[in-house]
């Protein structure tokens, strides 16, 4: 390693890797640092591409820090090594764009030099992109609802994979719930994919009703949703030891099923998985032994279908899908009496005017429930922006207020 000012040069598998502005703090709540940020990827390389590795991925960039803005980068930087892969791959809207292909801890240290703190890969090998080799099953509890219920999903989750003939793969999501990964043949293409995860998400709603929802709509939630669209072409989530943008530094870890009912996502942390690493080495270590098929849970969604239970709605920037129901919200539908209140750039912002607003209603308020509070994140071309809603089902109509004028993005 050498070192000019504040810039580190290391040396990575007799690659040359440099680190600039090393200091800067890209988490300061948890004095992280861009050096830190990657050494950790170094240290934890092999599980890392074990989750991303071969895989074309996403850059989220964070260039000012946590607290600043931070964007989506779809295509590689012009500006690269001579020996970073990458490939073309082509989305649902018809664009295509040469994305970032890790496979070796230099890649790993490269993209952390550009400030991306999370690793999120597309469910596909470089080699084969139109054919996902992972049925990603994300586990995403609405507000108020608590740790011990998404460990109880998680659990419902194994079981009905267990008597499907399948493999689940277990790890904290990083933020509030959990991933289940499912190894498959990549024989399928995304829709079948993504119609396997709607059965699967279905099935333990059936088992859990009081616990679990495939319903897409927030308004219609409860418990944790199992958000099958994450299967659908173009969607990604953070892999197995990806370094999420939470305060406390917390990282998506990959658990051992018997390890749930005795862990909290805070207890890993970009300081702590090394340590982790060290005393028990990867849960994941054998996943890429395992290929499961499909055929269980497409004769599942069969039956589903021939019962009555067709397609769900897709998210709104896909095509219209043949079967899949009207995509309108309750809202729009006037069965639920919804009213948007603010647009901001920043989640923190969205939750300060959430509670600006139940402070200025406070009868209304005092009807509320934590998941009558949309936060919607809203994905742009580049960026995030942040909706806030708020579900008046609760509130006598005499209480409800009327709906604000249209917001503007702060």
């Amino acid at each position: 390693m050498t070192s000019t000012s504040d810039k580190v040069t290391l040396q990575v598998g007799g690659r040359d890797v440099d680190v600039t502005h090393a200091s800067k703090l890209l988490i300061p709540q948890a004095k992280i640092t861009k050096l830190d940020l990657v050494e950790y990827y170094l240290t934890l390389a092999e599980g890392a591409l074990r989750g991303a590795g071969g895989r074309p991925c996403v850059l989220v960039r964070y260039p000012n820090g946590i607290d600043g803005e931070f964007f989506f980068q779809k295509r590689a930087p012009a500006q690269r090594p001579d020996w970073l892969e990458v490939v073309s791959i082509r989305f649902p809207s018809g664009r295509s764009a040469e994305e970032v292909v890790p496979r070796h801890p230099a890649d790993l240290a490269w993209m952390a030099n550009l400030a991306c703190l999370e690793l999120h890969p597309h469910p596909v090998r470089a080699d084969n992109l139109e054919h996902p080799d992972e049925l990603r099953v994300d586990l995403d509890p609405v507000p108020g609802v608590e740790w011990p219920q998404i460990r109880q999903v998680a659990h419902v989750v194994h079981e009905a994979l267990a008597e499907l003939g399948l493999t689940g793969w277990l790890k904290t999501s990083g933020s509030r719930g959990l991933h289940v990964v499912i190894r498959i043949a990549p024989q399928w293409g995304f829709d079948a994919v993504r119609r396997a995860a709607l059965a699967l998400a279905r099935d333990v709603e059936r088992r859990a009703p009081d616990l679990a929802t495939s319903a897409w709509w927030k308004e219609e939630r409860r418990g944790v949703f199992i958000d099958y669209n994450q299967n659908a072409k173009d969607r990604t989530v953070a892999s197995a030891y990806s370094v999420r943008p939470k305060s406390d530094g917390r990282v998506s870890a990959p658990l051992a099923w018997d390890e749930l009912d005795h862990c909290d996502p805070a207890d890993f942390t970009l300081w702590t998985m090394p340590k982790r690493w060290q005393a028990i080495g990867d849960p994941h270590a054998a996943i890429d032994d395992c290929c499961d098929s499909l055929e269980s849970l497409l004769e599942l969604s069969a039956r589903h279908e021939a019962e009555g239970q067709g397609d769900a709605p897709w998210p709104p920037h896909y095509r219209k899908a043949p079967g899949e129901p009207k995509r309108a919200p309750p809202a729009k539908r006037g069965s639920t009496p919804l009213i948007e209140i603010a647009r901001a750039d920043r989640e923190d912002d969205a939750i300060a005017a959430a509670e600006r607003w139940k402070a200025s209603h406070p009868r209304a308020a005092s009807h509320l429930e934590p998941a009558d509070v949309l936060v919607d994140r809203m994905r742009g071309t580049s960026s995030l922006w942040y909706r806030v809603r708020i579900n008046l089902t609760r509130v006598p109509p005499r209480f409800r207020p009327k709906a604000p004028p249209k917001p503007k993005s702060t």
